[in-house]
């Protein structure tokens, strides 16, 4: 049995408390809202982010920051990337050994537009960074939590690393995890994936079919090899389970929050009613800002990535981004 602590209640966080839990080993949760550490403690349920599904009795939850991360020498980080320097910073305070860092987030931070390896590189002193790991793949936490059969990869630069977490979370019943070394392609896989997603969305919100979808993912897929490969990561990786597997699971799933907000774009509300409509985050908005200015930079050709930020900071209008991808001028596939 090994100690573990996850940071966030989120429902991925939750879900992987599950998976650690039904492994043998104990899991302290931190997070900083009373009335879900609460219940969780109490009940063993999170149903505001999972309504379906319990967490193992072996899971206990705390919003002490310093209780949680002097639990355990391998820290999960589950928070939406425009907390994350704050949460990083708070346990930058109260750190005192160095820790194996394991990222479960999607995202790259804003602003900064930095992958998470680099935030927790900026943040943490490097002295308390033992290793860093990523742990993605195409995995939604509400099939997660009923036990329903998933495949992702623990991703790091040390094989050691990367073979603790897999044995660790590998589960032989419902969660099987691989391992991978290219941490930059499958940290921009796991953020980029996120902006497809909504354009997914936009698609179902048109009324538009499979057909459509299709060709989106295809072509998706292209955009995501030139900007991976252009940003330092390897080819390879995007036709693994953190590049195409994680694709195609959040541009073809209800499950997806960015696809969700893909669709009620395309149904005439504006980024800030969508957000506002919605309970969890939508990492993609963000992301379209950071890829379509890094690849302008680059001289990337992006026509999907430029139509998704077009509609969500031009305000252009759904069909008429559409329109203009179908009638680009015509090429070799």
């Amino acid at each position: 049995m090994s100690k573990v602590t996850v940071i966030g209640a989120g429902s991925w966080g939750s879900a992987l408390t599950r998976i650690l839990g039904d492994n043998n080993n104990e899991v302290l949760l931190y997070d900083r809202d009373e009335k879900t550490v609460d219940e969780i403690n109490n009940f063993h349920t999170n149903i505001n982010k999972l309504p379906v599904g319990k967490l193992p009795e072996t899971v206990k939850a705390t919003t002490d920051v310093k209780k949680a991360i002097d639990f355990s020498d391998i820290i999960v980080i589950s928070v939406p990337t425009k907390v994350l320097r704050t949460v990083l910073e708070q346990i930058a305070h109260v750190i005192t050994t160095p820790k194996l860092f394991v990222n479960t987030s999607k995202g790259l931070e804003p602003v900064t537009f930095l992958r998470v390896s680099e935030v927790v590189k900026q943040v943490i002193d490097s002295k308390y960074i033992k290793g860093f790991v990523a742990l993605t793949g195409p995995s939604h936490a509400e099939e997660v939590i009923q036990q329903l059969p998933t495949t992702i990869c623990s991703v790091s630069e040390k094989h050691d690393d990367a073979k603790l977490i897999q044995k660790l979370f590998n589960n032989s019943t419902y969660f099987r995890v691989y391992t991978g070394h290219d941490l930059i392609g499958s940290e921009l896989c796991s953020s980029i994936k996120n902006v497809y997603a909504i354009a997914s969305g936009m698609l179902e919100g048109l009324g538009y079919g499979d057909n459509a979808r299709a060709g989106l993912i295809s072509r998706a897929l292209v955009e995501l090899r030139r900007i991976v490969v252009a940003m330092g990561g390897k080819e390879e990786t995007i036709y693994g389970l953190t590049g195409v597997g994680d694709l195609v699971v959040t541009t073809t799933s209800h499950h997806s929050r960015n696809y969700q907000a893909g669709v009620k774009l395309a149904t005439g509300k504006n980024l800030e009613e969508t957000i506002a409509s919605m309970t969890m985050v939508v990492e993609g908005a963000r992301t379209a800002e950071a890829i379509y200015n890094a690849s302008k930079k680059m001289n990337l050709e992006t026509p999907i990535i430029d139509a998704v930020y077009r509609v969500i900071y031009e305000k252009e209008d759904v069909n008429k981004a559409v329109l203009e991808l179908m009638s680009r001028s015509l090429k070799d596939e």
